[in-house]
């Protein structure tokens, strides 16, 4: 598979309502997107990275800096067997996950075509069907914080996830699971508490939450292991967990019972499956994360979540949640079950629009040799 040309292209995507984490509010998406030209075949790539560097350290802006000047140029013209070799052409540069994992998944895309399969088989899926998940958002009141988890519950999403920060936790978890005893209910912290917050977290216990997903420090599992040994709930780890390493070290430490597996964080979908494949090793479950993709990003979590694995409800929600209009067809649905199927057609398994694409592009970038 030799890579004729590199396209970048940045949009613009303003999102139905907007998304409040620890981090802030996000009402618009700066998506970097990624084009392969090869042999007559186009596949496609998504970067997750931010418009700013608070979930990582990395941001668009730095992405598609390092994507032009290092990491494209060290694939254009190369002739690439398998999108498993794209992470030793790329090892000299240090970090940058996001960055390369979108060109990376772009290599996936690409190999799935040129072999004739679906992406989710190319990457190892057994599931037919994925379970899904929603994630919301911290909302200016307790009553419209309710109104949205009616909405979801409603929709039939198998699990609901809450975003919560220092004093907006524990009276909006009593408030949800007094109206909803029985749903699947997590909370995810974005790193918003420290150790001497261990008596106040344990406090959660009562909730009977699935998860408590990654409450200190963004890069610690040490004292992640310390507050799972004081409270009963499990810790799901995210952002400290960069690849399969980490993912070892965490375990075996005791940091947490579960893990989010986010294909940008650990750096593409080589990396995400080794992690996957540590986890599964210690009988440790996995789920995938969103990074509020576009439907892009969207359909190749789908394919990442059909691994064998991933036994817990994901982020994988249905576009309409987060944009009026996407950039795949068809957009990404969920059934009444709080399912979606998962794609057996050639690559991805959606096309994209170039005409939505071209509509929301505000800079591009042709690379070639």
């Amino acid at each position: 598979m030799k890579i004729d040309a590199i396209v970048m292209r940045e949009i613009k995507m303003p999102l139905v309502h907007p998304f409040v984490t620890s981090f802030g509010k996000t009402t618009d998406r700066r998506i970097l997107l990624i084009e392969l030209q090869s042999e007559g075949f186009t596949a496609w790539g998504e970067c997750v990275a931010g418009e700013h560097p608070y979930f990582s350290d990395e941001m668009i802006d730095t992405a598609w800096t390092i994507t032009e000047q290092e990491l494209a140029p060290r694939m254009i013209g190369k002739d690439i067997a398998t999108g498993r070799d794209v992470p030793a052409m790329l090892l000299q540069v240090r970090g940058h996950r996001m960055a390369k994992a979108a060109l990376e998944n772009a290599v996936w895309d690409l190999e799935a075509q040129v072999k004739g399969i679906a992406l989710a088989k190319l990457l190892g899926g057994t599931r037919d069907v994925i379970a899904c998940g929603v994630s919301i958002g911290m909302q200016p009141s307790i009553e419209e914080q309710l109104r949205k988890v009616e909405t979801e519950v409603a929709a039939g999403y198998q699990r609901i996830k809450l975003k919560c920060q220092p004093g907006y936790d524990s009276k909006m978890f009593a408030a949800v699971r007094e109206r909803w005893p029985d749903i699947l209910l997590s909370c995810d912290a974005n790193s918003a508490y420290q150790l001497s917050d261990a008596d106040h977290i344990a406090s959660w216990d009562e909730f009977k939450l699935l998860m408590i997903e990654q409450p200190l420090w963004y890069d610690d599992f040490y004292f992640h292991a310390q507050l799972q040994k004081r409270i009963n709930t499990a810790i799901c780890l995210d952002e400290c967990i960069r690849n399969a390493r980490d993912a070892q070290a965490a375990l075996e430490l005791g940091s947490g019972r579960i893990l989010n597996i986010k294909v940008g964080r650990v750096g593409g979908y080589t990396e995400a499956i080794a992690v996957h494949d540590v986890a599964q090793q210690h009988g440790v479950p996995v789920w995938c994360g969103g990074m509020l993709e576009s439907g892009i990003g969207r359909a190749q979590n789908i394919a990442l979540s059909s691994l064998p694995n991933f036994s817990l409800p994901g982020d994988v929600s249905a576009s309409k949640r987060y944009w009026s209009e996407d950039i795949i067809d068809p957009e990404v649905t969920v059934s009444s079950a709080g399912e979606i199927v998962v794609p057996t057609s050639v690559g991805r398994g959606y096309e994209v629009r170039r005409d939505r694409v071209d509509t929301l592009t505000v800079r591009q970038q042709r690379l070639t040799k």
